[in-house]
């Protein structure tokens, strides 16, 4: 059985050495939450491997750019896992992965970045993130197809202007296997 990651592990567990992957969940909005995810992460060693199971919603786009990002600065050697949901900015991280796989009741929703602010900004200011987010937008679709090592239109069949795609149509592209539970 491959190690847990727990916030803090009992002193037996620490002193016992479980052969395997470190096994992270990733579920629920991207956000602040994420600084769990990054510290089991961090547990990971350079070069290592890990298992990500995935059923999220997606969320902050920048906290999905902080897990890539610390997957491939740490060379993390990750398998991912879509258990439920891997929506939004949630497919980033899942793209970031060595080995993916997923269930016929998986679900990924492809969409184009969106923006909100509950926030009472200036317009000047709006107008910076509205320029900022359309960078962003559109930087989107060619770093999914270089995570998922794929062209960027088959990205942007998806994205635009927004589309569910399930576990069985993802492995059919190639870029995940299906994994039959029944």
């Amino acid at each position: 059985m491959a190690k847990k990651s727990s916030a803090s592990p009992s002193p037996a567990e620490d002193q016992e050495e479980q052969p395997g992957p470190l096994e992270i969940v990733i579920s629920g909005e991207f956000g602040e939450s994420c600084t769990e995810i990054y510290e089991k992460l961090l547990e990971v060693p350079p070069e290592g491997e890990c298992t990500l199971y995935f059923d999220s919603p997606g969320g902050s786009s920048y906290a999905a750019i902080g897990l890539v990002s610390l997957i491939r600065l740490r060379k993390i050697q990750a398998t991912g896992i879509v258990i439920g949901e891997c929506s939004s900015a949630a497919i980033w991280p899942f793209a970031a992965c060595k080995k993916r796989y997923v269930t016929p009741w998986s679900v990924m929703l492809f969409h184009p970045m969106r923006w909100q602010s509950d926030e009472n900004i200036p317009v000047t200011e709006a107008a910076e993130w509205v320029r900022h987010y359309h960078h962003l937008n559109s930087e989107m679709d060619s770093m999914l197809a270089s995570l998922f090592q794929t062209q960027a239109e088959t990205i942007a069949q998806w994205t635009h202007p927004g589309r569910f795609v399930t576990g069985a149509e993802l492995a059919a592209t190639g870029l995940a296997e299906l994994i039959e539970l029944f």
